[in-house]
C-alpha cells in the first residue's frame, strides 16, 4: 500500500515538474529497493508496509540529525534542503504521538510488563515498540521511560 502510494506520488511529482519532490521520492524508492535487496538473503519475512515504514523512519531520523548538525555549523541552506526532504518523508509516516500520549503509553506499558526498576526498561521499550511502532518517537520515549523510574 505505502509502496504503491510512493510510486504514484513520484509520477504525480514528475508530471508537475516538481524537481525537489521528485528527487526526494526517487531517493525514498531507492532506499526501499536497497532494503529489498538486503532482505533477499534473509530468511525473515517482513510485511511490506512495515518494511517501508521502517525505511522511512530511518530516513527521517537521518534528516533530523543532519538538520541539527547543519544548523550548528551555520549551513542554513543545507539545513533547509534537509527540512524539505523531511517534510516529504513525513507525509508517508504515521503521525507521531505527542508527549502526553507517550507518557500515557509508557504508563500502560509499565503496568502491563510489571516493570518497577530501570533494569526492566528494555521490556517497557519492547512493549512500546510492539504496540505503537512508528507512531512513537523512540528517542523521546527512551528519555521519558528513564525519567519515569
Amino acid at each position: 500500500m505505502l509502496r504503491e502510494n510512493i510510486k504514484s506520488e513520484t509520477v504525480t511529482a514528475m508530471k508537475a515538474k516538481d524537481k525537489e519532490r521528485t528527487a526526494t521520492l526517487r531517493l525514498i524508492g531507492a532506499k526501499i529497493k536497497d532494503r529489498d535487496i538486503e532482505l533477499r538473503t534473509s530468511s525473515k519475512e517482513i510485511p511490506d508496509d512495515e518494511l517501508v515504514t521502517d525505511v522511512l523512519t530511518k530516513m527521517a531520523k537521518q534528516r533530523r540529525e543532519s538538520i541539527a548538525m547543519y544548523e550548528d555549523g551555520g549551513r542554513q541552506e543545507l539545513a533547509d534542503k534537509e527540512k524539505s526532504e523531511l517534510a516529504v518523508i513525513e507525509e508517508f509516516l504515521p503521525s507521531q504521538l505527542d508527549e502526553a500520549a507517550t507518557v500515557a503509553a509508557i504508563a500502560a506499558a509499565k503496568e502491563k510488563t510489571g516493570a518497577s526498576s530501570i533494569k526492566e526498561m528494555g521490556m517497557v521499550m519492547a512493549e512500546l515498540k510492539a504496540k505503537h511502532g512508528a507512531a512513537l518517537d523512540m528517542g523521546l520515549a527512551s528519555r521519558l521511560v528513564k525519567e519515569s523510574f
